[in-house]
């Protein structure tokens, strides 16, 4: 498929082991996938742990050196790091670190901080600071997944890192502005919401 059709970027999700982790970091050597996110999804919107401690190192050393961009929210880059990152200053070392282990750019989502959601983005040389107002929803459901999605849909398409974070960004507030609802639960976005129907 690859030599067929070609891939002009790809992202990871949820990779429960860390034998997971190395043969996915194989598989994009070995292809060549270029516009690698990183989505280092560690834990469900329940609670749920999804990454087994094994696969943590292996995410920091085979995984991270290949992002073009590293999505990770604001607990999973506490885990990837092993401290508390408690005031906003905690949180551009912490994206100086992570790029450090190799990740080209790095954004560091603020959806679990009290205060408004800041997206912070570094790419080795200069912050973006990505305000946004909190979307009181419970159509929530795969939010992490969508910006990252969209940042390499984006990506593909020939964006710049900084400018498909801020564009992802967008996508997502809009797609749980619209969504349908559904439920009483942690309900989905409407990822189609550009097509003309509000689904609300």
């Amino acid at each position: 498929m690859v030599s067929d059709i070609g891939v002009g970027a790809a992202k990871t999700g949820m990779l429960a082991t860390a034998d997971l982790v190395e043969g996915v970091a194989r598989a994009v050597q070995e292809l060549a996938l270029p516009n690698l996110v990183v989505d280092p999804v560690m834990a469900s919107k329940s609670g749920t742990v999804l990454l087994h401690p094994d696969a943590v190192e292996a995410l920091r050393r085979k995984l991270l050196p290949l992002a073009r961009v590293a999505t990770p929210n604001l607990p999973e880059a506490e885990i990837l790091l092993g401290k508390r990152l408690a005031h906003f200053r905690d949180i551009e070392d912490a994206a100086r670190e992570l790029h450090s282990m190799g990740a080209a750019c790095v954004v560091i989502k603020g959806g679990h901080r009290e205060a408004e959601p800041e997206d912070l983005f570094y790419d080795g040389r200069r912050f973006v600071v990505f305000q946004g107002a909190r979307v009181r929803t419970t159509s929530d459901h795969g939010t992490g997944c969508t910006f990252s999605a969209a940042i390499a849909a984006l990506l593909a398409r020939g964006a710049e890192p900084a400018g498909a974070v801020g564009e992802a960004k967008r996508y997502v507030t809009e797609a749980m502005l619209r969504a349908p609802r559904l439920g009483s639960g942690h309900g989905p976005l409407n990822h189609f919401f550009f097509l003309g129907r509000s689904g609300g």
